[in-house]
């Protein structure tokens, strides 16, 4: 992609509906145990995104972000605000497949291999690694999210992990995993995860089931983090579907080559 700042509407709403007609629908439940298998078996380095509408919007604003986003081999609907914008453009929005939840479901699969946990601060970077060590995982590099891209490139040339987890936040994670994979020669499934080793480190608690099930566990971060997530969700969701009305009424093309899957 060549997109700078002073994109057009018109190219900003292109964008922002192929970002949508690249994610991958998981149609129902053996659809995402087949891709939880395939995933345990990259022949090279690998990256698997996650489309939520905080993306999305920083992907409306950021050439940059959007990019990392797109150059990943695998993105993976997260949240309501997707799937309502999915089916805005005709697609249908298959299961969600939040990495809070489909994250853990990695690690466990990779049970008894080589990982690298990148991201967070102590002490929840370590309670996360204690956690997974318990559950299996062989964790040979551990490194908190605020050092530079080099610091990450270097710990995973040197471990060779099979499976490493980037939950450093968005722009960062999505640069420095498209950055991995040019520099890593080995077989490696790179994971954008977010917060999600605040999760399993106990930084952040899950929303009650009945919210998760409903596509409200939203509401619940807000709740425990107005300050931090205030505009993420009271600015952020309006701002999406702004963005979802505009590129409707542009009218984007569909990219060529269509839905890209692993």
């Amino acid at each position: 992609m060549t997109a700078t700042p002073d994109r057009t509407l018109a190219l900003r709403a292109s964008e922002f509906f192929e970002l949508h007609q690249r994610i991958h629908l998981v149609d129902d439940e053996p659809s995402h145990d087949a891709l939880l298998e395939e995933l345990q078996h990259p022949s090279r380095p690998y990256i698997v995104s996650f489309v939520n509408a905080h993306a999305a919007n920083l992907g409306w604003n950021t050439p940059a972000m959007l990019e990392s986003l797109l150059r990943s081999d695998l993105l993976l609907r997260d949240g309501i605000g997707v799937k309502l914008g999915l089916k805005a453009f005709g697609r249908p929005p298959g299961l969600n497949m939040n990495g809070t939840d489909f994250i853990p479901k990695i690690a466990r699969a990779y049970k008894g291999r080589r990982a690298a946990l990148f991201g967070t601060r102590s002490p929840w970077l370590d309670t996360a690694r204690q956690r997974l060590e318990a559950e299996g995982l062989v964790v040979v590099s551990c490194h908190d999210g605020f050092s530079s891209p080099e610091t990450y490139l270097e710990l995973a040339a040197e471990t060779k992990p099979e499976l490493i987890i980037l939950a450093m936040g968005m722009p960062k994670q999505e640069d420095i995993a498209v950055r991995m994979r040019e520099r890593l020669s080995h077989p490696v499934l790179i994971v954008n995860g977010g917060a999600i080793l605040d999760f399993l480190g106990g930084k952040v608690t899950r929303a009650p089931e009945v919210m998760r099930s409903t596509g409200l566990e939203w509401v619940y971060r807000l709740y425990l983090e107005p300050k931090r997530l205030a505009r993420r969700y009271l600015l952020g969701i309006p701002i999406f579907f702004s963005h979802v009305a505009v590129t409707r009424l542009v009218g984007p093309q569909a990219p060529e080559g269509g839905e890209r899957s692993p």
